[in-house]
């Protein structure tokens, strides 16, 4: 049943983003199943989308547990929009690799409002080390009984200062402040919020 998951989550994004044939690019971690990142070219006013394939594979779970139970659980993706840049000549793809990685390696789970520091650029050239998790405009995909649907989440790239923001007060006082300075956070080429 599980091995249905991974084509069932392709066709779904590939349903949802739609547009020309994404390209993919294989990440393999020791000791962890591979994990595709998909690239959706974007076209005239259409973002450019980046999403994972692999990471709902498994339900992400407590990690302290002898044996998984592989019905049981919350499984996720993540889907990285942006209006320009970041081909994938730049590391994108390892990028949201490693944190597609992250539930099979470090036993995190992926969520809503969840931060994510790597400490060191997302990509070539961004001043971006940290992301913010939230919901996505994919839908969740639901799967037959008993697994738990995939959740589709958006990938948000974060500065240092903003990822203390965040820590500091919270994921909603970020998105808050990025309104009120009308910042696009789909543009790798956007400045920071003055916080």
């Amino acid at each position: 049943m599980t091995d249905s998951v991974v084509p069932a989550v392709r066709a779904h994004l590939d349903r949802h983003i739609g547009g020309p044939e994404p390209t993919a690019a294989s990440v393999t971690f020791l000791g962890v199943e591979p994990i595709d990142i998909l690239h959706y070219p974007g076209a005239g006013d259409t973002p450019v989308r980046y999403a994972t394939l692999g990471c709902s594979r498994n339900p992400m779970g407590d990690p302290s547990e002898m044996v998984a139970d592989p019905t049981r659980g919350p499984r996720a993706e993540l889907v990285l929009t942006l209006t320009g840049g970041a081909g994938v000549a730049s590391g994108v793809h390892k990028t949201l690799a490693v944190l597609a990685a992250a539930p099979s390696v470090e036993g995190v789970v992926l969520k809503p409002d969840g931060l994510m520091d790597l400490g060191e650029p997302l990509w070539k050239g961004v001043p971006f080390t940290a992301v913010l998790l939230g919901p996505s405009e994919i839908p969740d995909l639901a799967l037959p009984e008993p697994l738990e649907p995939v959740q589709f989440l958006e990938v948000a790239p974060l500065t240092g200062t903003e990822a203390a923001w965040v820590r500091l007060r919270g994921a909603e006082a970020l998105r808050e402040a990025w309104a009120e300075a009308g910042i696009d956070i789909r543009d790798p080429n956007r400045g920071a919020a003055a916080l």
